[in-house]
This record gives C-alpha cells, structure tokens and sequence, in this order.
C-alpha cells in the first residue's frame, strides 16, 4: 500500500468517522426530544388524574338522591292512605 492509498483511507476513515458522530448526536437530540415529551405527557396525565379524582368526590349523589326522594313518596303515599 503507498502513501497515497494509505492517505485516502485515512480520509476516508475520517469521513465515516465524522457521519457516525453526526448521526450519533442527531439521535440523541431525538431522543432527548422524546424524553421531554414524555415528561410533559406524564404531567399532563397526572394533572387530568388529579381533575378526574376531585371531579369524582364532587359528584352528586345521584343514587343516594333517588332511594331519598322514593322513600319519601312512599310515606307521603301512605300518609295520604291513612288519612282518608
């Protein structure tokens, strides 16, 4: 092999060198892209859970308002049946 052979692989060798750490450093600047938008989508999820829970607490107590208002129909109902 000559010097100018040996020269161009060099070169070459430099060449594929530099696309591997360029190709290196845009993966990582996607991956950490990534990671971040991971992060906000895990605030995200946790800020709906916690509006999810406190909505979930705040409920109205609709099956508990139903059995309510039939039992009071039924002693109006049997008020007014004793009373006639």
């Amino acid at each position: 092999m000559t010097t100018t052979e040996a020269d161009e692989v060099a070169l070459e060798l430099e060449r594929l060198r530099r696309s591997v750490d360029v190709g290196f450093a845009t993966t990582r600047g996607d991956l950490a892209l990534l990671l971040q938008r991971a992060d906000q989508t895990d605030k995200t999820l946790d800020e709906h859970e916690t509006r999810l829970e406190a909505l979930e607490r705040a409920r109205w107590p609709l099956p508990s308002l139903a059995a309510l208002t039939s039992c009071v129909a039924l002693a109006v109902t049997l008020w007014q049946a004793a009373g006639r």
